[in-house]
């Protein structure tokens, strides 16, 4: 095995003079990464998804049961590790749940994966972890896609964990790592069907960046190290178990991510939405423009191209423990990018898991250059160059996250709810205090699964919510509210006729839906906003 030993380095981003102590940046990047991962975290509207999801909770939270579905969910464990924020904040039914506390989880795991990268090891240099760390906290897409209640930034987490374990347990031969490694690999397994990509790819990237170390890598694995293997895969398939099983609720869902296999390689490979060009995630990264918006995540790449380069062309033949951590993450970022890029369909938070080995290469890359800037006035510009890097892409991120979160614009934005519907769902809870079942009345939702998206979580409060896709299986009663998509319009126009008002509302980018209001309760609602109510 490879033994670690103390990197021949300077202390910190400045040299010896310590301009910027790597405990001081890893401050920093995490106070950085907790503000704009936490400012105004409920302002933007709920996503389809986010709503998809925190229903899904709800009926974990309010009844104690989730069984796996392998054909339209993800897995279980963004569910099960919501539930102590939700008991933490005494909420106890859908009903009472909130965005701060769905997107709470996904912020504490962006956290998380900014811990990570400053965790990277020593003999890397004490400025590749904390440039990592710093260059996580305030990457515009890591930042966006840690405040959505999805399983992205939770995956991400574990599987960069999962990716630096498996390095620790290899050039340790551990057995605290290697049974690291696998909890990691069970609860990434357990989170999203992806695992079948990034997994591999660790363990492919592993195996490269050893054998190409040459006469310098160390004798084969002993004997223990694979018993230490063998305990790593078991405890990762047990915690897969224990999830997939609803804790052996379900014993027979144990396979299900095998049986969902199938069902998601034919989305990826032959999908019929969300197609995109082979270059997608890296168009996206580095450089976007729309109406006078502009962004880019450019230095990032920059930074992890000089460190996978460094790792391939300039080797320090007497530390290999360097050189095979230089390759592997690189190797790593390399690998999962070109995976991702080559599978048809693609949604942009599906970077996320990817990007962080990215953001980790560019640490490397930092590394690289502190140690190459052996002048006092080039270890000034460096530290500076990294602090502007960090500032601009704060910046970004900000806006990305709050001012921009719902905008078009804004490239991190895909298939995003739009304030209207916040505002239809507010219009309809008004009326609902004017009816004389208050948040009991009868609302008929009349639309396609994908148009019915966010409703059900803004209407969650109110009981009597019913769903049709088609507007000829209504019942012969028609509730004082109904919502319809075009679709359904001309039918419903005809059926309602005089008898109810209607307006038009917006629920996504290009999609109508009508509401349709009582035309008593119109005019109660009308008369009570003349004389100043809402």
């Amino acid at each position: 095995m490879i033994r670690l030993r103390p990197p021949a380095s300077r202390a910190g981003f400045g040299g010896q003079g310590r301009l910027l102590a790597p405990a001081v940046v890893v401050a920093l990047a995490l106070a950085a990464g907790l503000w704009l991962r936490l400012d105004r975290l409920d302002l933007r509207p709920m996503h389809n998804d986010e709503a998809n999801q925190a229903i899904k909770f709800g009926e974990l939270l309010e009844h104690g049961e989730y069984a796996y579905d392998a054909y339209d969910h993800h897995g279980p464990t963004l569910y099960y590790l919501t539930l102590p924020v939700a008991w933490l904040r005494g909420q106890a039914t859908l009903a009472a749940l909130d965005e701060w506390t769905l997107r709470g989880v996904p912020v504490a795991f962006g956290v998380a994966t900014i811990l990570l990268a400053a965790l990277l090891p020593a003999t890397l240099g004490r400025t590749a972890g904390p440039a990592a760390a710093l260059l996580t906290a305030v990457s515009p897409a890591m930042v966006f896609y840690s405040r959505m209640y999805i399983q992205e930034a939770m995956f991400a987490a574990f599987a960069l964990a999962f990716v630096l374990a498996l390095g620790r347990g290899l050039t340790t031969g551990s057995l605290r790592w290697a049974a690291i490694a696998g909890a990691a690999a069970g609860l990434t397994i357990a989170t999203k069907e992806t695992w079948v990509l990034v997994l591999p790819a660790a363990l492919a990237a592993c195996a490269v960046a050893w054998w190409s170390l040459g006469p310098s890598r160390p004798a084969a694995p002993g004997a223990a190290l694979w018993g230490r293997a063998a305990v790593g895969v078991g405890l990762a398939l047990a915690i897969a178990a224990l999830f997939y099983s609803s804790f052996l609720a379900h014993p027979g869902a144990i396979l299900d991510p095998f049986r969902a296999a199938p069902t998601y390689v034919q989305r990826g490979v032959d999908p019929t939405a969300h197609v995109h060009p082979w270059h997608y995630y890296l168009r996206l990264l580095a450089w976007s423009s729309s109406g006078g918006l502009w962004w880019t995540e450019a230095p990032v790449l920059f930074l992890a191209a000089v460190g996978a380069a460094a790792a391939w062309t300039r080797p320090d033949p007497l530390r290999p423990d360097t050189a095979f951590w230089q390759r592997y993450i690189a190797t790593y970022a390399l690998l999962t990018l070109a995976i991702f890029s080559a599978i048809p369909y693609k949604t942009p938070w599906n970077l996320v898991p990817f990007y962080a080995a990215v953001l980790a290469t560019a640490g490397i890359g930092v590394g690289v250059l502190a140690r190459a800037a052996t002048a006092r006035t080039a270890q000034v510009a460096l530290a500076a160059l990294l602090i502007v890097a960090a500032a601009h892409l704060s910046g970004q991120a900000g806006r990305a996250a709050v001012r921009y979160g719902a905008d078009p614009r804004n490239p991190y934005v895909y298939a995003q709810t739009v304030p209207d519907a916040v505002r239809m769902a507010s219009r309809i809870r008004d009326l609902a205090s004017l009816h004389p079942d208050g948040l009991r009345m009868l609302v008929m939702v009349v639309a396609p699964p994908h148009e019915q998206w966010p409703l059900p979580w803004y209407l969650r409060t109110m009981p009597n919510v019913g769903y049709w896709t088609d507007a000829k299986d209504l019942p012969a009663g028609t509730g004082p509210v109904v919502v319809a998509s075009m679709e359904n319009a001309d039918r419903l126009d005809a059926t309602l006729g005089e008898r109810y008002v209607s307006e038009l509302c917006g629920v996504r980018p290009d999609v109508l839906v009508a509401l349709y209001v009582e035309r008593g309760l119109w005019d109660r609602f009308l008369a009570r906003a003349a004389l100043g109510g809402t």
